[in-house]
């Protein structure tokens, strides 16, 4: 999934990302509060880490601004400023989450996955349902209640298409979903992925909607039974 960081400070950045894209998350890592609100604007992110000490633009900035512009993209505010006060501003003004710094980072993956979650309406680590659902902690799919891995892309690509159910996203918003900033991304990438995914959960399991995108359907076909017309492969 992808996540934007708002983080001045080098060497945090440098080591977050990286950490980050270790445990398959895509990571567009912006300096200052002003590219921060471009990013969050023009970016379909799966959630926000912010810090608030920020050139340009301060971070409680930034946060207002987009939830005033109707902003929903979960975001933990990741800080050095420990006062009381600035929690509870910074909860008042739209953040899902506060975590101080320095903090240990399987807390903040775990904090992720639950703002993550709860956007989704999850109380608990699954989405999705029926016979195909996507454990946000393990990142395994249940097919019928049997797990399989996921690579990162592939992951990334489930989480969208099950936070909203029957939603039909386009090729664009996949690829946003899927792939963060400098990613080459091939014409035909999401066409691949999702041949992949069809061998992996089965070949209804993810239907495409002519001339509009692709959409996932939780309740699949039994084996040898023809899929009901939701419409052609990709």
């Amino acid at each position: 999934m992808r996540v934007l960081l708002v983080e001045d400070d080098d060497m945090i950045g440098r080591s977050l990302s990286q950490a980050l894209e270790s445990n398959g998350w895509s990571v567009d890592w912006v300096k200052d509060g002003l590219l921060a609100q471009s990013a969050l604007a023009d970016g379909d992110y799966a959630c926000v880490l912010l810090d608030l000490g920020l050139p340009k633009r301060d971070g409680t900035e930034v946060l207002a601004k987009a939830r005033a512009q109707g902003n929903t993209t979960p975001v933990l505010v990741l800080t050095a400023r420990d006062g009381l006060d600035d929690r509870i501003a910074g909860l008042d003004l739209g953040a899902d989450d506060y975590l101080l710094k320095p903090y240990e980072f399987r807390e903040l993956l775990a904090r992720m996955r639950a703002v993550i979650r709860r956007r989704d309406g999850a109380a608990h680590s699954l989405i999705g349902g029926g016979d195909l659902q996507l454990d946000l902690t393990t990142r395994e799919v249940l097919v019928r209640g049997e797990r399989s891995a996921l690579s990162a892309r592939e992951f990334a690509l489930l989480h969208a298409l099950l936070e909203r159910p029957g939603a039909i996203l386009s090729r664009e918003q996949l690829e946003n979903r899927i792939y963060g900033w400098g990613e080459e991304v091939m014409s035909n990438a999401v066409d691949v992925l999702i041949h992949g995914m069809r061998k992996k959960l089965g070949p209804d399991a993810i239907r495409n909607v002519r001339g509009l995108g692709w959409r996932a359907v939780t309740t699949l076909a039994v084996a040898g039974a023809t899929p009901d017309a939701g419409g052609s492969a990709a």
